[in-house]
């Protein structure tokens, strides 16, 4: 096993994406290359006001350190204090119109080695989708692409990592699914290591078809500030996984990670309201009874 064959596949992956996404905005990502005292770095790419994007960041860090953060820990106590290499490409989107959904993808590979004995490695990752305005059509295809990228590896990886999905991105305090999910998986070691690689690989090289169709199908869908003032209030929903529940910020903020890197995942226009409902049968109040429900989309 090597990391310089992950880190070439990352930091290839973090360019096609965001090339990708460039052809859509018509805006250039800005590209920053940092440095992290612990040891290790990254590039953050991101875009802010753009004509598609009001915020979006594509992420590439590659890490290391004497000893893993809690946060790595807590579901495996066992490889505290161990010396780790942590490798990942991490992205969230936050378009402008309302009708365009947020959408999340993260895919990591984490090494952690004591002396004496062999390295514990696994692989994590996945990817979900939050609209503001649900869709039936792109919850199918979203979900469609993500079960084509896991096909190749066997038919029980879509349902397990979708079911997982579900499981993870749960607001527990409010009760209710962030979105209409998608795939999330870690711990991924089994059966070796070249399969766990090239799932993860095929997760990845995934998200451009699962995401842009969705994204140039929506863009231009007219909108008033009704529409703006909710997506501002769902918003605050996403804030509210990424800073309490997400595994993810924990870890880059308890390692030392760059706080501008981590933090350009929260959207930069949110709002919050005191016990609001939505209208009962309104295209608002839809979102949360045919679309935050768990539901087997394919």
């Amino acid at each position: 096993m090597s990391t310089t064959q992950i880190k070439e596949f990352l930091t290839g992956l973090q360019d096609s994406i965001v090339k990708g996404l460039e052809q859509v905005d018509g805006k250039t990502f800005r590209r920053d290359q940092w440095d992290r005292l612990e040891g290790g770095g990254g590039l953050s790419a991101v875009i802010e006001e753009g004509h598609v994007f009001e915020r979006g960041g594509v992420n590439f860090s590659h890490v290391f350190g004497s000893g893993l953060p809690a946060s790595a820990t807590a579901a495996r106590p066992e490889l505290a204090g161990r010396t780790f290499e942590a490798l990942g490409v991490s992205l969230v989107l936050h378009p402008r119109n309302p009708y365009a959904p947020t959408v999340h993808m993260n895919v990591r590979y984490f090494e952690a080695r004591k002396a004496g004995t062999e390295p514990v490695w696994w692989f994590g990752g996945g990817k979900d989708l939050t609209p503001y305005y649900g869709y039936e059509e792109d919850a199918i295809h979203f979900h469609q692409t993500c079960k084509d990228a896991l096909q190749p590896f066997g038919a029980n990886y879509y349902p397990d990592f979708k079911k997982w999905c579900d499981t993870y991105f749960y607001l527990k305090h409010r009760q209710e699914p962030r979105g209409i999910g998608g795939i999330f998986f870690d711990d991924l070691n089994q059966p070796d290591f070249d399969t766990c690689f090239n799932l993860t690989k095929s997760v990845g090289d995934h998200f451009l078809a699962a995401y842009v169709p969705i994204l140039e199908k929506r863009i231009n869908t007219p909108f008033t500030e009704k529409e703006r003032d909710f997506q501002a209030y769902r918003r605050g929903r996403y804030v509210e996984f990424n800073l309490v529940w997400d595994r993810g910020t924990l870890f880059g903020l308890q390692s030392g990670g760059r706080t501008e890197s981590i933090l350009m995942s929260l959207p930069p226009i949110v709002k919050w309201r005191y016990d609001w409902k939505p209208q009962a049968g309104s295209v608002e109040d839809k979102l949360y009874t045919d679309f935050l429900i768990g539901k087997d989309w394919i």
